[in-house]
């Protein structure tokens, strides 16, 4: 098993960062690459040709081995979860009779675009509510997912673990359901790839968006995005230079090129070559393939466990192991207590976790400790 990792990263003593879903801590390196970066534009002539391709391609690489995806160039860099949405919905033909599933309480770059071609199309939202009951709660809800998808479905979005508390949800079972009815199965692994396993060729998404500062460790404005050969023919919402074929050319630009680069490279967002953020993002994933996404989720669930049965000896509920991660969980309260007021506690002790939606979400990730993990129960055992 790994050791704690914390000396990778600028953490202060005495903080109790249990909040990576937040935004996760920057790994010292990353900080490095990216003032390296930074002063190279002192001097443009460093600047060659080939920096403007060959951190990207290098960051499909290293972005394919988290997800064991064996083809680097169904990977398309962007900016956003909401902008890779996008690129989705601007490439899925909807009519009047269809319907797009979405979670409850799901995080809204996953939401909008929908609702927005719902608007256009008359195509019916079906947003899949979890159970009021805490029991099972998990299970129930993995179950009324199954059961929305029909002869209408064209679409489900939605996420592998819950943003507000960590539910886990079966992936494989619902895209083997909504393949079944020819339609499409989009996910936003924000909250769990890069800690939590994931296998295109397995779960068989037809897209993949991924925020990149969270547990892919890197800056905030740099993600990535993985578009099954479905999209390879689509229309990209941005018509960028560097996408297109012949585009190392630089003298020959002027001859504007129809075709685009192989794969999802055409849905690459403009000036993608971004030094100094491509360089920090491409030492996280890095270092995140040293580690192992394996690895992460296994040491992220040696340390919580402990603390999981001392909470739920308190009275506090927690989701059953089948149904949540290692490295995001919620606690649920007891209804009398605010959870304003619980969050101002936790802070007050140097706690750093978040509230979401009916949860204290809990995330953390290789810096932390058993004691860290100590703390938290030590103060809500006060209430």
């Amino acid at each position: 098993m790994l050791s704690c990792q914390k000396d990778k990263f600028s953490i202060p003593e005495g903080v109790h960062f249990l909040n990576c879903a937040y935004m996760s801590p920057q790994l010292k390196k990353v900080e490095e690459a990216g003032i390296e970066a930074l002063m190279l534009k002192n001097d443009p002539s460093n600047i060659k040709t080939n920096d403007f391709f060959e951190n990207s391609n290098k960051i499909r690489v290293e972005f394919s081995k988290i997800i064991n995806n064996n083809a680097p160039e169904q990977i398309a860099l962007i900016p956003s979860v909401s902008y890779g949405i996008a690129n989705v919905v601007n490439n899925i033909a909807f009519s009047s009779d269809d319907e797009i599933i979405l979670l409850g309480e799901q995080f809204p770059s996953n939401v909008y675009s929908w609702i927005e071609k719902a608007r256009v199309t008359g195509a019916q939202i079906i947003t899949v509510l979890p159970p009021e009951n805490v029991i099972d709660r998990g299970k129930i809800w993995n179950e009324r997912i199954l059961e929305a998808i029909g002869p209408k479905t064209k679409v489900v979005a939605m996420c592998q673990a819950h943003w507000t508390d960590g539910t886990l949800f079966d992936l494989k079972s619902i895209s083997s359901g909504i393949h079944e009815k020819d339609g499409y199965l989009i996910v936003d692994g924000t909250q769990s790839v890069g800690a939590y396993p994931f296998n295109v060729n397995e779960i068989k998404p037809d897209a993949l968006i991924c925020a990149g500062y969270k547990w892919l460790m890197g800056p905030y404005s740099q993600g990535v995005a993985y578009f099954s050969e479905r999209f390879n023919r689509g229309k990209p919402i941005e018509h960028s230079w560097i996408s297109r074929m012949n585009s190392k050319n630089f003298a020959g630009l002027v001859n504007y090129e129809e075709h685009y680069e192989a794969g999802a490279i055409r849905y690459d967002y403009g000036e993608r070559s971004n030094f100094i953020l491509n360089a920090m993002f491409l030492t996280a994933l890095q270092q995140i393939n040293v580690w192992g996404v394996d690895n992460i989720q296994e040491y992220c669930k040696w340390i919580i466990e402990p603390a999981v049965k001392s909470l739920s000896s308190l009275g506090y509920t927690i989701e059953s192991v089948e149904y949540r991660t290692g490295h995001l969980f919620g606690i649920r309260l007891d209804k009398d207590l605010d959870l304003k007021k619980v969050a101002t506690l936790l802070n007050k002790n140097n706690i750093q976790v978040s509230v979401r939606g009916s949860a204290v979400r809990v995330s953390p990730h290789l810096y932390n400790t058993h004691e860290d993990m100590e703390v938290l129960v030590r103060c809500l055992a006060k209430l």
